[in-house]
């Protein structure tokens, strides 16, 4: 086989591992493959496809991001906002998947942040995630290694996701040993905040029933402000930023 049938090969099992990951690091997908970390990196170079062309992916920091992961919606109205800041938002939730353990019980938010992070939920550990977005419910619901809580009630359209007092009632009986936040503004005088006030009780809740809450947004949110303040930054006990 020549030089470069192994390179076509290699990109095209690494577009069957990205089609499933959107985002993983490189050096993991170095050892699916068997190669170098470097041989990867030039066989995206040679292809063309380091920058996203050609509906492939390319290397941000340690990790490979699907082209795809730059299409999409904003944190504010998923139907009707453009979303720039997908690289940087899968870059984050990566970061954050590390914490997640074996037999842990996570919140997932809701927002575009967060389908990067529902992805990312390792296989085969018996999680439990719990999450009131509808975006989020998609991607776990055929994971059937995942048990999935969705907290139902009042949907909403602009958000994909559910308020109710039901979801707060399920959220009371519950303990989580991890709460992924998202939020639309990170402010040091206002706090964090976001764009819809129905998802304030849920927020607040996860946070009070987590063991431990992480913040995870792209770096754009920091300094602004949303009309809806649901909690002060020095209640997290980590911000993942990219």
């Amino acid at each position: 086989m020549s030089r470069t049938s192994r390179r076509d090969e290699r990109l095209s099992k690494l577009a069957v591992i990205m089609t499933k990951h959107g985002v993983m690091r490189l050096r993991d997908a170095a050892a699916q493959l068997g190669v170098s970390e470097i041989t990867i990196r030039r066989d995206m170079v040679s292809q063309g496809v380091s920058d996203g062309a050609n509906g492939g992916f390319h290397c941000l920091g340690g990790y490979i991001i699907s082209a795809q992961e730059g299409a999409g919606s904003s944190d504010y109205s998923l139907e009707q906002e453009s979303d720039c800041h997908a690289s940087a938002k899968a870059l984050a939730c990566a970061e954050a998947a590390v914490l997640i353990e074996e037999h842990d019980t996570i919140f997932i938010d809701c927002g575009t942040t967060m389908p990067h992070l529902a992805r990312l939920v390792p296989e085969n550990k018996s999680v439990t995630v719990v999450c009131y977005s509808l975006n989020i419910a998609e991607i776990l619901s055929v994971r059937e290694d995942v048990r999935l809580i969705v907290l139902g009630g009042v949907f909403h359209r602009s958000a994909a996701s559910f308020s109710g007092e039901e979801g707060i009632e399920t959220l009371k009986k519950l303990n989580i040993n991890k709460a992924f936040i998202s939020a639309g503004g990170v402010h040091d005088e206002h706090g964090v905040t976001c764009s819809h006030f129905h998802e304030i009780p849920v927020k607040q809740m996860a946070i009070a029933r987590a063991m431990d809450s992480y913040l995870v947004v792209d770096s754009s949110k920091f300094g602004k402000v949303r009309s809806a303040p649901f909690a002060q930054i020095t209640q997290f006990r980590r911000i993942f930023s990219a």
